[in-house]
């Protein structure tokens, strides 16, 4: 008898441990861009609060690591960050490069050269395939291998 109440509020402990967990949803950092050439960044999630700088880059990707309404706390590469309304972001895919890096013509490290891209380059992701980037930067079409980038 004693044995199957102890068996009883275990289960039931272990149904409501489970409970709790699974219904707590697990945030998780992701990235958008900047949706204009000019786009507030703010020390508070609202219009109260004052501007701490501006962004004057569109498509420039920013990390989102907090939500509260309608603002979104961002981080860029040099861990800029604060509080900007979700109305001046979007979802296209964009990334920053870390280092100096080789745009190529083709998917591979053995296609023609197309360009050396400098550390801190804004690239637009136009295609992904496997560890390569198509990308978009200035006059420029090519691809570009997945490592040193910051927005992925």
């Amino acid at each position: 008898m004693r044995f199957n109440i102890i068996k009883t509020f275990s289960i039931i402990f272990i149904f409501f441990f489970l409970i709790f967990f699974n219904n707590t949803k697990a945030e998780e950092n992701y990235f958008l861009s900047l949706k204009y050439n000019k786009v507030n960044v703010r020390y508070g999630p609202g219009l109260d609060y004052p501007i701490k700088f501006i962004y004057l880059k569109k498509n420039f990707p920013v990390e989102i690591i907090d939500e509260k309404e309608n603002f979104r706390k961002i981080l860029d590469y040099k861990n800029n960050g604060g509080w900007v309304h979700r109305s001046q972001l979007k979802k296209n895919k964009s990334l920053i490069t870390l280092q100096e890096k080789i745009l190529f013509k083709n998917s591979t490290k053995y296609s023609t050269p197309i360009a050396v891209i400098k550390s801190g380059r804004l690239l637009i992701v136009k295609k992904e395939e496997k560890k390569w980037f198509k990308v978009e930067t200035g006059n420029y079409v090519g691809w570009i291998s997945n490592e040193f980038l910051w927005g992925n």
